[in-house]
């Protein structure tokens, strides 16, 4: 009588345990959004479009839409229904708006969008911190913070607002910015109080930016952690440092930035 009592008990909690864990199967498979089964869209700046990467598309012109930037990548590998690759060299959140949504639908799978540097004066900035004292250098990253805090959060709401309300079925996967320089080394270039302070003004810009997707309910892909180890000064860079030989290539991603640091970030929220 005990042996079924006990024969019995453990069934049951093996049926538990199989109700269990193919509940959280099913849980995380509809948490999972099946972005292949519809079209994707990629929306942003260089960072999205892939300046520095090499490998342009002809037809992307000034845009830079590189074959070898994640957006690209995840198309290739995942073979959604359709794909828009919009994102645009320059792009600031008001080009977003008037120039690259249009591939958006409800039939849109997933959106993915870096933006929001061009806004804060990331040329600018980084123009100063090469030409320019200390001082003056960390100014005017204060000036870009200011931005950032005051007006950038009203910006991006009206993108991702208008992101929603275009593709109502979506994945919308906002990705950040790295972390420039790796610190506390011997580098040829730019000061260390210089370095730190870029360093902080992109970890200010990424809390904002993750801050307002999940406002809208957006998920947010934090490059920092993969690209820690290959920021500028590490030895194993995936950032372009200052090339005067092309100076738009100058602190964006190479192409194993893009694959190595850009696509696992949207791999894991896609």
């Amino acid at each position: 009588m005990r042996r079924s009592r006990l024969v019995v008990f453990v069934s049951s909690l093996l049926l538990a345990a199989g109700a269990a864990l193919t509940g959280a199967s099913a849980a995380q498979a509809s948490a999972s959004p099946l972005a292949a089964a519809g079209g994707y869209v990629a929306l942003g700046d260089s960072y999205s479009s892939g300046v520095g990467a090499g490998s342009y598309i002809s037809s992307s012109s000034s845009c830079k839409r590189s074959t070898k930037a994640y957006p690209y990548l995840w198309n290739a590998a995942h073979t959604p229904t359709s794909f828009t690759f919009a994102a645009c060299s320059g792009a600031k959140t008001g080009d977003v708006l008037a120039n690259q949504l249009g591939g958006l639908s409800s039939t849109t799978g997933l959106v993915s969008i870096t933006v929001g540097g061009n806004d804060a004066g990331f040329t600018d900035v980084m123009t100063t911190c090469v030409t320019s004292s200390d001082s003056t250098c960390v100014s005017r990253i204060n000036t870009a913070k200011a931005y950032v805090d005051s007006t950038l959060p009203g910006k991006l709401d009206t993108v991702y607002s208008t992101i929603r309300s275009k593709a109502p079925n979506a994945r919308v996967v906002v990705i950040g910015y790295p972390r420039f320089y790796k610190l506390g080394t011997v580098c040829v270039g730019l000061s260390e109080t210089k370095r730190s302070a870029i360093n902080n003004a992109a970890d200010h810009l990424d809390t904002a930016l993750a801050q307002r997707a999940a406002a809208h309910g957006f998920a947010f892909g934090d490059v920092r952690t993969t690209f820690a180890g290959h920021e500028i000064c590490s030895g194993s860079s995936w950032l372009h440092s200052l090339n005067w030989l092309s100076i738009g290539d100058s602190y964006h991603p190479t192409a194993s930035g893009q694959s190595g640091g850009y696509l696992p970030a949207l791999e894991r929220n896609a």
